[in-house]
C-alpha cells in the first residue's frame, strides 16, 4: 500500500478511491450490477468464494458480471500522478506532529470539529507504522486523554475515531497495563453501544475487538461491559452479518470474552445466539475461526439448563456440531463433544440424542475417542457411546461387525 505525504505528514486518500473490501486504493476499479465499485482482485476473490451478494449493500446479485469503471480509474491515476508517492523505505514517522496532535487533544476547550481533525490525524499516524503506534501509545497522558474524550463526547464520529485508535494501539502488554489503571466505568463503556449501533462497519468491528481486549482484563471489566444495556444485542447483530467473516469473528470473540456470567449467558440465549451458532456451523462459507468460535459459544451456554434446552430445540444445532467434529480444530472438536455430552448424556434429551445419531454421531464420537483428545473428553466420549448404545441397537450391531478395529474402552 502506498503512503502519501502532504502537509508535512500524509495525504488523506479520498474514500471513494478505496476498495470497500480491502480499504486500499483501487488499482483496477470495477462495478457490480448494484452500482458499487470494488478493486477487481478483491471482488473476484469474494465471488469465487461462493458469495452471491454485494458486500457493501448485501443485495443478492442478479449478475456477477463486473464492468470496468474507467472514469474512476482515470481519476485515481490523475490523483496519483499529482503527488510524489513516498516509497516505504523513505517513509518515517513524524513524532513531532504526533505530539502536537495529542497536545491539542488534551486541551479541554477543543470543539468537536477540532477533535475530529486531531483524532483523524492520530488514526492515520497509528495506521502509518508500528513505530507510529508505539510512539502514540507511549506518549504521556495519551490513554487518559482518549478515555476522557470517550466519556464526554456524544458525537458518533468522535467516538468512532477514539475506538479505532484504541483498536490500533491495544497490541502490547504495556499498553493494556496502563489502561487498567484508568477508571473504566459505565461512562467509558457506554459509548461503544453508540459505535455498534450507528458507526461505520469498520468502526463496529474495531469496537468489538476493543471490548474483547477490555473484557479479558478482569471480572469487574467483564461485568461492566455485560451490563451495558443493548451491548450484547449489538454484538449478536454483528455476528449475523454473514457476508463479512471479519465481523463474525470479531463479534463472536467479544461475546465469548464478555459472557462468562450466568445472567450474560441467559441474555445471549434470549437474543438467539444458539440459532446463530448453529447456522454458522451448518454453513459452508464460514471460516475455520468463525466455526471454532461458534462451537465455543455453544459450549458456554450448554452449561446452563436453559442453554441445553435451546440447543436441543434447534434442529440445525446438534447436527451442525456433530458434522464439524474432527473437521475444524482440536479445540472445536473438544468443545463440540462437551456440547453433545451436556445435552445427550447430562440432560438425557431424547430429541438431541436422535439428532446426533441421525448425523452419524456414534461414528464421530468413536473417532474423537481414538484421537489425541484430553482425558476428560475421552471419558465424555465413553459416556456418549453408552447412551447411543442403549438408544440404537442397530447402530451398535453395525459398529461391532464393521468397525471392530476401534475399541471404545
Amino acid at each position: 500500500m502506498v503512503r502519501e505525504k502532504m502537509n508535512d505528514l500524509y495525504l488523506s486518500v479520498p474514500s471513494f478511491f478505496k476498495c470497500p473490501i480491502s480499504m486500499d486504493v483501487m488499482r483496477s476499479p470495477v462495478s457490480l450490477c448494484t452500482g458499487v465499485t470494488y478493486d477487481r482482485t478483491s471482488i473476484q476473490k469474494w465471488l469465487e468464494s461462493g458469495h452471491n451478494t454485494c458486500p457493501a449493500t448485501m443485495q443478492v446479485l442478479n449478475s456477477t458480471d463486473v464492468v470496468p469503471n474507467l472514469t474512476l480509474r482515470r481519476l485515481i491515476r490523475f490523483w496519483s500522478d499529482s503527488y510524489l508517492l513516498c516509497p516505504q523505505s523513505q517513509a518515517s514517522f513524524n513524532n513531532h506532529l504526533a505530539i502536537e496532535s495529542i497536545r491539542k487533544l488534551i486541551s479541554s476547550e477543543e470543539t468537536d470539529e477540532v477533535l475530529l481533525s486531531s483524532l483523524s490525524k492520530i488514526v492515520e499516524l497509528a495506521k502509518f507504522s508500528d513505530e507510529g503506534r508505539e510512539s502514540l501509545a507511549n506518549s504521556e497522558g495519551f490513554l487518559p486523554m482518549l478515555a476522557r474524550i470517550l466519556k464526554s463526547s456524544n458525537e458518533v464520529e468522535v467516538v468512532e475515531l477514539v475506538v479505532t485508535t484504541l483498536d490500533l494501539i491495544l497490541f502490547t502488554k504495556e499498553v493494556k497495563e496502563r489502561l487498567k489503571k484508568i477508571n473504566l466505568d459505565d461512562a467509558f463503556f457506554s459509548p461503544f453501544i453508540l459505535v455498534l449501533q450507528k458507526g461505520h462497519f469498520e468502526a463496529r468491528i474495531s469496537a468489538a475487538r476493543v471490548l474483547e481486549s477490555l473484557a479479558l482484563f478482569d471480572y469487574e471489566s467483564r461485568r461492566l461491559i455485560a451490563e451495558q444495556k443493548g451491548l450484547l444485542n449489538e454484538l449478536c447483530h454483528l455476528t449475523n452479518t454473514l457476508t463479512n467473516q471479519t465481523a463474525i469473528d470479531a463479534g463472536l470473540a467479544a461475546i465469548i470474552a464478555i459472557s462468562t456470567s450466568r445472567p450474560a449467558k441467559k441474555e445471549l440465549l434470549r437474543l438467539g445466539v444458539v440459532r446463530t451458532a448453529g447456522r454458522i456451523l451448518s454453513g459452508s462459507e464460514n471460516t475455520v475461526t468463525a466455526m471454532e468460535k461458534a462451537m465455543k459459544v455453544l459450549e458456554m451456554v450448554s452449561t446452563n439448563t436453559e442453554g441445553r434446552v435451546a440447543i436441543s430445540d434447534d434442529e440445525n444445532c446438534i447436527s451442525g456440531v456433530v458434522q464439524r467434529l474432527m473437521k475444524v480444530s482440536t479445540a472445536a472438536t473438544e468443545n463440540g463433544i462437551v456440547v453433545i455430552w451436556n445435552v445427550c448424556y447430562l440432560s438425557r434429551d431424547r430429541s438431541a440424542q436422535e439428532a446426533a445419531m441421525g448425523s452419524n454421531g456414534l461414528t464421530k464420537v468413536l473417532l474423537v475417542m481414538q484421537s489425541n483428545c484430553s482425558a476428560i473428553v475421552r471419558q465424555m466420549c465413553k459416556d456418549l457411546v453408552k447412551v447411543f448404545r442403549v438408544n440404537s441397537k442397530s447402530c451398535l450391531a453395525s459398529y461391532e461387525t464393521r468397525t471392530t478395529h476401534i475399541t471404545p474402552y
